[in-house]
């Protein structure tokens, strides 16, 4: 079985490992690998799976893998448009892709700058799409994503209710502008559900010498207080491993401080997203 967790606020119980957006997902025509992660990852018993209206075909090939398995799941996507019009738009087209009538959760993608905020939450901003969604039912949650500067998340926790954040967890984090340390203890007040992403650094961490196995990252990651990881995969193999290491203890937090340590030197080249 794969250890479950509470989402934060919304009282779902999501699997600690979800199924991430991008890997094989993040293409388009690669159908049959993608359907086959998609149902290795299913038959597994995860219950996380995320997607991102930029995320090429992903959404596509979620719509054509999980049929009558759509239910059994908690499935959620993202639109980066700024606008209330736009993200509507992209709200309507995630839908008719993923085959589905609702999401579970619906994020504001990837809040980079001021101007992204004054753009999203003033008027005719994406945030009254995210909103009215919500209150019609064809989304159930609403959250909020970013991997540039943890003080952008901070402010837009200011704006709006957000049911849950997505935002990098991993060893190098700890070396420069730390979204973990920022971000995660307000998150936690605010009773968010606190996903995290980046966890193997888009494999750039299994580079790093002596840690060429994503066991570590991933036992890292769930040290922290999070809900849910995403890692998205290439093949069900990946699957296989990634939830091997997700059934295992969370590294102790004198491990934690050890890998923060043995990834320094090469935790700027890690966090390519900043």
């Amino acid at each position: 079985m794969i250890p479950r967790r509470t989402l934060g606020k919304t009282g779902v119980e999501v699997t600690c490992l979800g199924l991430g957006g991008e890997g094989v997902l993040r293409t388009f025509g690669r159908e049959r690998e993608a359907r086959n992660v998609i149902a290795r990852a299913l038959d597994l018993g995860v219950n996380y799976f995320e997607s991102a209206r930029a995320y090429s075909g992903s959404e596509e090939y979620y719509g054509l893998a999980l049929g009558e398995r759509r239910r059994e799941i908690f499935l959620t996507s993202k639109s980066h448009d700024r606008t209330a019009a736009g993200a509507r738009l992209h709200l309507e087209t995630t839908l008719a892709n993923m085959q589905t009538d609702w999401l579970d959760l619906w994020q504001v993608h990837d809040l980079r700058s001021e101007e992204d905020l004054a753009e999203v939450f003033g008027p005719g901003g994406a945030i009254e799409a995210f909103d009215r969604a919500k209150r019609e039912g064809l989304v159930r949650f609403v959250g909020v994503t970013g991997h540039q500067d943890p003080a952008i998340l901070l402010k837009a926790f200011e704006l709006y209710d957000f049911d849950t954040v997505l935002m990098p967890v991993n060893p190098a984090e700890a070396a420069w502008l730390s979204f973990p340390e920022a971000v995660l203890p307000e998150a936690r007040r605010r009773k968010m559900g606190v996903i995290g992403m980046k966890v193997l650094c888009r494999g750039l961490g299994l580079q790093v010498p002596g840690w060429g196995e994503p066991e570590p990252w991933i036992r890292y990651a769930l040290a922290q207080e999070v809900s849910t990881l995403v890692v998205g995969c290439d093949d069900p193999q990946q699957v296989e491993q990634n939830l091997a290491a997700a059934r295992l203890a969370p590294l102790s937090q004198q491990e934690c401080r050890q890998m923060e340590a043995a990834v320094a030197p090469w935790a700027r080249q890690l966090m390519y997203y900043k």
